[in-house]
């Protein structure tokens, strides 16, 4: 035997384990001329009780020594027995074993018999056993040999030859340096005269290569006994070795097995989970791996399932994973995240197309056709010194998404069946990893698609403020949420702007969002106090928790969202807002003082908390204050307080003479150090304040004389402003605003024209109610005032105020007209 027969472990698996199994040997005539502790232990009689007596002795008494003769006939004509037996406990009870009778032959062609047993009772309460009992539970075969004190071999069985390759004629009278090298024949020495001196079991593994599979490794588990005669004396010692080569393997496969189900897929980025697959099989399976993902999928996009199956054309791949324990062959190439172009007639395009996997044992790299064409690969392949390989396609349904390949250089052992059997349950995990992650992809691909459409584009604060706004969607693990903002230019120069979020994430946020930026917009047109328009938002949320909840699914979607809305008007400066459960505005002075405004909380929307009615607070704003509407996801985080978030996101904003545009990207920058698991929203308004001369009103009375007066102050006003060629269509404006005042409206109170980025009309009056437009019939001389208010304006309305209404009417500035 030479040295590459044998690897003995350094350690035993136990120096003192409890029996594995029970033996005992019996002589020709059935006489026990060996015993064990271990036998001692399973059936309780010692030494001396059965050594030299019929081993009839511990069968039941029913078991008469005819039978026993008749067994021992048997196991001499099949040249042993394998089956289970009743043996008698030395206390009277019966134990059911499991027993094997082997046969040993002696160098003078006698033999003995070894009677190996296990208690099948103390499986059934869950004991574990050893390889030597599975062996004797499976049947398989088991190498025997028995040692002398002077640890010379005296008796044999013939499977053990089987195992290394020794004839039993080599065997008989030498010690161990005649069958083992020498290093490993002294380790063993000294085990086996530890059990000659304990008498215990000990358990020892080692690894060959046994003359039937020159070419894969085996693992062996070898169990010494030490066998006593009748006074207890040492006779010597039987070795008992099995095969556990595939008890071995299949722990080792469960092992890697279960690091996949930790280490794959940790993220939702395939280009990630590609790396981590290399990762895993180097060097557990392979000393190389390399994992190529076609080059749609790296982008979110799913191939199709006829891809590379009907072209010629080789599919292009991109290196998403790759590992070795030679750090040289990193540097191969295609390095990762660069695109693989492999040659068409390779075992690689093969896998490509036909969705199966490929296992050279013995690489050839110096002939067939795809090593004549994609040279530049084979000679990588050549230098790196692999000679196995395995080409695995990376499989979700009915697509393949890429290959995974797998090579030996330093592990000499040629890849075979079971390796890639492992390869194809590692790739089957990993891959739906990667399906995951595209179908996350897609949709997390939709939901950003659809909150950008539904998002403003282009946000203008008018003559109001001047504006500037981020959107942050959340990291690829917590996927788009439901955060939107908003300017609505609203009249009279004033301007509405809005900040919400969504409670969850995905495209049902998005589309909820969508939904609600409407309602907002729609509200909005109705030129509703804050307080007001959140109180109807939350009736039209909680409405759609009231449609959406539908029995047949097991979990009805509720939704739930947080808002902030604020009105701004240029011409007094005051700014009035409300919140509903959202983080409170900051208001950064032209000096760089930030304030974090204390403006009520409110109950989120849709939740069914709105019993207490939400809260306005109005305050002035001097020109050129920066206000700061934003999401929760700009300041809070799971590890620290909204504070520390808030006091970020303040000395951010403390840079006074600096752009919008600056103080959005150093509010931004905050989030650099972090992954946002949220949306993060910010919108900054510079205000703005009208000039005096930019306005005009006057106070009018109830008479139906003030019309021609409100016609001429207007009139006069805008020859004023330059804006001409709008007298005649505003003094009709203003005549039809003053006449239904008068009439409809409790009587006029007061005219302001504001010429800004249009020129607005306004009439107030103390009247309640909305006006709304008549439809008069043809020979009705009354009811088409707003109809003509309508045609000669770009739009009009009216808004409620504490003491009446203000009906309003613009009018688009002349290209002429001048500045003011």
């Amino acid at each position: 035997m030479t040295n590459t027969d044998h690897s003995l472990l350094a350690e035993p698996v136990g120096p003192r384990e409890l029996p594995d199994a029970a033996i005992a040997v019996i002589d020709a005539k059935g006489t026990v001329v060996g015993w064990t502790h271990a036998a001692q232990q399973l059936v309780g009689y010692s030494a001396g009780e059965v050594v030299g007596r019929s081993a009839a002795h511990v069968l039941p008494p029913p078991e008469d020594a005819r039978r026993a003769s008749a067994f021992a006939e048997l196991c001499r004509a099949q040249g042993g027995w394998s089956g289970t037996a009743a043996i008698r406990h030395r206390d009277g009870h019966t134990l059911r074993m499991m027993l094997r009778v082997s046969l040993l032959r002696g160098q003078d062609a006698g033999t003995r018999w070894l009677v190996s047993v296990t208690d099948i009772d103390s499986l059934s309460s869950g004991t574990t056993g050893g390889p030597v009992r599975e062996s004797l539970l499976a049947r398989a075969p088991i190498g025997i040999v028995v040692y002398d004190p002077q640890l010379r071999c005296v008796w044999v069985n013939d499977a053990l030859e089987r195992h290394d390759g020794v004839p039993r004629h080599r065997r008989f009278g030498h010690g161990l340096k005649d069958s083992l090298p020498a290093v490993e024949a002294e380790a063993l020495k000294v085990v086996m005269r530890q059990v000659l001196e304990s008498g215990t079991t000990t358990v020892h593994e080692y690894r060959a290569w046994p003359p039937a599979d020159r070419r894969r490794e085996h693992a062996f588990s070898a169990s010494f006994f030490c066998l006593q005669g009748a006074d207890g004396t040492p006779l010597g010692v039987c070795s008992m070795t099995v095969d556990v080569t595939g008890n071995r393997r299949a722990r080792e496969r469960l092992a890697i097995l279960s690091e996949a189900g930790t280490h794959i897929g940790s993220t939702l980025d395939v280009m990630r989970t590609g790396q981590e697959l290399a990762e895993l099989a180097v060097p557990l399976l392979a000393d190389h791996a390399l994992v190529d993902l076609v080059e749609s999928v790296p982008f979110g996009v799913e191939p199709s399932a006829r891809t590379g199956r009907t072209s010629d054309r080789p599919q292009l791949m991109r290196r998403a994973g790759v590992a070795s324990v030679d750090l040289g062959v990193l540097e191969s190439p295609w390095v990762r995240e660069e695109v693989v172009h492999a040659h068409p007639d390779s075992p690689f395009s093969a896998a490509l197309r036909t969705g199966r996997s490929y296992l050279e044992p013995v690489l050839d790299t110096h002939a067939g056709p795809w090593v004549d064409h994609d040279p530049v690969r084979a000679q990588r392949v050549r230098e790196s010194g692999v000679h196995s390989l395995m080409v695995v396609p990376v499989r979700a349904r009915r697509c393949v998404l890429g290959l995974a390949l797998f090579g030996r250089s330093v592990e000499q052992t040629p890849f075979q069946e079971d390796d890639l059997l492992l390869a194809e349950e590692l790739v089957t995990r990993a891959a739906l990893c990667l399906d995951n992650a595209l179908q996350y992809a897609r949709e997390r691909t939709a939901a950003l698609t659809l909150q950008r459409d539904l998002l403003p584009h282009h946000v203008r604060g008018g003559a109001a403020v001047e504006i500037a706004s981020r959107y942050v969607p959340a990291d690829m693990d917590h996927g788009v949420g439901g955060d939107w903002f908003d300017v609505i230019e609203l009249s009279g120069a004033r301007v509405a702007l809005v900040v919400g979020d969504v409670v969850g994430h995905g495209i049902n946020a998005a589309a909820t969002m969508g939904r609600l930026r409407t309602a907002v917009r729609t509200l909005a047109d109705l030129d509703l106090p804050p307080d007001e328009l959140l109180a109807h938002l939350d009736d039209t949320v909680r409405r759609l928790n009231d449609e959406d909840a539908d029995v047949s699914e097991p979990v009805p979607a509720v939704v739930g969202a947080t808002c902030l809305y604020a009105v701004y008007d240029p011409v007094t400066r005051r700014c009035t807002m409300a919140r509903a459960g959202h983080p409170p505005p900051l208001i950064a002075d032209a000096q760089g003082r930030v304030t974090i405004l204390d403006l009520p909380a409110g109950a989120p929307l849709g939740l069914g908390l709105g019993l207490v009615p939400f809260e306005c607070v109005e305050l002035e704003l001097p020109e050129g204050s920066v206000l700061a509407l934003y999401s929760d996801g700009l300041v809070e985080s799971r590890d620290e307080d909204i504070d520390i978030g808030l006091q970020r996101l303040s000395t951010a904003l403390a840079k006074p003479g600096a752009s919008l545009e600056d103080l959005c990207s150093r509010a931004m920058e905050t989030l650099a150090a972090r992954a946002s698991a949220d949306d993060v929203t910010l919108l900054l308004a510079r205000t703005r304040a009208l000039r005096p001369a930019q306005v005009a009103s006057w106070d009018l009375d109830n008479e139906l004389i003030t019309v021609p007066t409100a016609r001429h102050l207007a009139a006069l006003q805008l020859r004023q402003w330059g804006l001409e060629p709008l007298v005649t269509s505003v003094e009709s404006v203003v005549s039809e605003l003053v006449t239904n005042a008068i009439r409809h409206g409790g009587g006029p109170r007061r005219l302001r024209l504001i010429q800004h980025r249009v020129l607005t009309c306004e009439v107030s009056d103390i009247n309640t109610g909305q006006p709304r437009p008549r439809h008069p019939g043809t020979l009705d001389e009354h009811g088409r005032g707003l109809y003509l208010v309508a045609r000669l304006s770009r739009r009009w309305g009216s808004r409620s105020t504490a003491d009446g209404n203000v009906v309003w009417a613009e009018q688009d500035l002349p290209s002429i007209a001048g500045a003011i």
